[in-house]
């Protein structure tokens, strides 16, 4: 017992493995309340699409000596709003758009990261670098995880139903431009608060799939919120502890533990339907007439 004791706690006596746990923690519950309005909205590509496209801004704060997350956000609402402006002045569809303006914007970053002479690792903005993260970092994702949930909490039922009926919303006096544009710059700024955690390529999971392994086990929206945020702090701190035992890369382990649940609750809803499909149909009893 006294073994088993250790072997949990181990981690946990390490300063890097504590500030991973804590960030892990201060990501997960504005991702995963996002991620049910993406998922609801079916915006999982727009996500896709913020976060390949904020390197330029990373790259271009690095170069003029700004804050990198203040690069990353402006960059990401740039592509948001290059989105929105295609997609009403043209005859091709959303998707399309997004995918054109963020593998632009990403094949851009790669051009002005290899042109200059910079200290910061690629991989590390790819990927992230949970371990290596400073104390400050973690307060700054703090600022950041505070502000995206106080937004999404004042706002929770408009947004709500601009994620169901856009249409109805504005029938009943909403300012659906406001809410649209509000929940690209909470998107933005979610990413920003990952990027040194998980990277920009990693964030989208984490973005996506608390809310559609949520999707699949509620019928509810607040159930579903619950879900979610259940789903990826209970992922991450699995995925950071099982790293340091595995000794792999946390970012790519709690992506992986994510995925995982999300077959397991896929698989549960298939049982489900086949289950109900082997009911007999109810009994009628004819009625005189």
């Amino acid at each position: 017992m006294t073994a088993i004791m250790e072997w949990i706690m181990q981690p946990f006596a390490f300063e890097f493995m504590q500030k991973a746990f804590i960030i892990t923690i201060l990501l997960s519950v504005p991702m995963a309340v996002l991620s049910c309005f993406l998922v609801l909205k079916g915006w999982s590509l727009m996500g896709d699409a913020i976060s390949h496209a904020v390197l330029p801004g990373i790259v271009l704060a690095y170069i003029i000596g700004a804050p990198l997350a203040a690069g990353a956000f402006t960059a990401g609402m740039a592509c948001a709003l290059a989105t929105g402006f295609l997609d009403r002045n043209s005859r091709i569809k959303q998707d399309t758009v997004m995918g054109v303006v963020f593998s632009g914007m990403f094949g851009l970053g790669l051009v002005m990261y290899v042109a200059i002479q910079t200290e910061v690792h690629l991989d590390h903005i790819l990927f992230g670098n949970i371990l290596g993260l400073a104390w400050g970092d973690v307060i700054e994702t703090a600022i950041i995880s505070i502000t995206c949930i106080l937004g999404l909490a004042v706002w929770r039922k408009d947004l709500l139903l601009h994620a169901f009926d856009a249409q109805h919303a504005r029938a009943i006096g909403l300012k659906v431009g406001w809410l649209h544009y509000g929940l690209l710059a909470a998107i933005s700024l979610a990413i920003v608060g990952a990027l040194k955690a998980s990277g920009i390529i990693l964030a989208i999971a984490l973005l996506i799939a608390p809310g559609a392994i949520a999707f699949l086990v509620t019928r509810r929206f607040e159930a579903m919120l619950a879900v979610a945020v259940a789903v990826a702090v209970g992922s991450s701190l699995a995925g950071v502890f099982a790293s340091f035992h595995l000794d792999s890369a946390p970012a790519p382990t709690i992506v992986l533990v994510m995925t995982g649940l999300f077959i397991a609750a896929f698989i549960r809803q298939q049982m489900q339907f086949a289950k109900l499909s082997r009911r007999p149909p109810p009994k009628i009893d004819p009625k005189p007439l």
